[in-house]
């Protein structure tokens, strides 16, 4: 009889999660009907001992039921490396915490675990820096500590968005116009005046009426739909937890164009689940720790792709088999 194919995933916790709209549900959904048997931990619960990554795991049961989608049993100490797959999908910040988690998890992989996303890529990969390996798909963009140096970005290209490099969810976005007498501590906060690197782009009027657009990638291929989030009538963000409406459409040819840059990068990086933050004509972050909006995309159109990452986990894990054997 085979043996059965063993998935941890390590999340926030799973009691606070929006049931209508939660990814990681969507995808552990989608591995128990690939015969994948389920664990769970928390960030807490990992841990380095002797250079074995370890983690307090519980076995894992979901339900498509909006009232009682998950029951956890009693929990063990667990080598990470002997489970086929690691589903890392602790939301950021994309701190000091989340980088020790990575070297943890990168033990794992090394022990033979196949980890979602690569804990390499989720260090190297910052969601806003790393669009500068593609500066030919992003609008203007600089990443500096120097004040002045936002001012003087700002007075080039006029209205600016300018944010943190380690926030989510649109968290400290700020949307400068020109002249505006809030620049000056707008950049001293982001900054911590002249402590911290922040990020300063040429705003995109395109935000207002086509919003901000996810287009997901699994294994480096774009999904035929993008979902567009729409910034409420009082607010800039085109984040979905900030109040943003989110409309499914179809890929538009630049959407593709942008996919086709870097897709290729991310599946030889092992990043096989990213979403690329399109606005207008351009990639404003590529985001490589736990992407959303599969729920919205398989209401609005029927795309799964919770089915389609848990179909190339498991042809990767064939991948490795065979290669194993060889």
């Amino acid at each position: 009889m085979n043996k059965a194919k063993r998935l941890l995933v390590v999340m926030d916790p799973i009691d606070h999660i929006k049931y209508q709209k939660d990814t990681t549900l969507a995808l552990l959904l989608a591995a128990k009907e690939h015969g994948f048997e389920l664990h769970y931990a928390e960030l807490q619960d990992l841990r380095l001992r002797d250079g074995v990554a370890e983690a307090r795991t519980r076995p894992l049961e979901v339900r498509a039921d909006a009232n009682s989608w998950y029951s956890l049993g009693e929990d063990a100490t667990s080598a990470m490396g002997g489970f086929e797959v690691i589903l890392m999908r602790k939301d950021p910040p994309f701190d000091t915490e989340y980088i020790y988690a990575t070297y943890i998890l990168e033990r794992a992989e090394l022990a033979g675990a196949l980890v979602v996303n690569r804990p390499r890529g989720l260090r190297d990969m910052n969601e806003k820096v790393y669009t500068a390996w593609f500066p030919q798909c992003c609008a203007p963009t600089l990443v500096t500590r120097d004040m002045e140096e936002m001012a003087a970005f700002a007075a080039t290209h006029g209205t600016i968005v300018c944010k943190p490099l380690h926030g989510m969810g649109g968290r400290s976005i700020f949307v400068l116009t020109p002249g505006d007498k809030n620049s000056a501590v707008v950049f001293e906060t982001l900054t911590e005046y002249g402590q911290r690197f922040a990020i300063a782009q040429k705003y995109l009027p395109e935000i207002t009426t086509t919003g901000d657009a996810r287009v997901l990638l699994v294994d480096g291929e774009p999904l035929p739909y993008a979902l567009a989030r729409i910034p409420a009538a009082h607010d800039n963000r085109g984040n979905l937890a900030a109040g943003a409406r989110g409309v499914a459409r179809p890929l538009s040819a630049r959407d593709r164009w942008l996919a086709g840059e870097i897709g290729p990068a991310l599946r030889a990086a092992g990043m096989l689940f990213v979403g690329l933050d399109v606005i207008g004509d351009y990639v404003t972050e590529i985001n490589v720790t736990s992407p959303t909006g599969v729920r919205e995309l398989q209401a609005q159109f029927g795309v799964d792709a919770a089915e389609l990452l848990i179909q190339a986990l498991d042809k990767r894990l064939a991948d490795l088999a065979g290669t194993s054997a060889r």
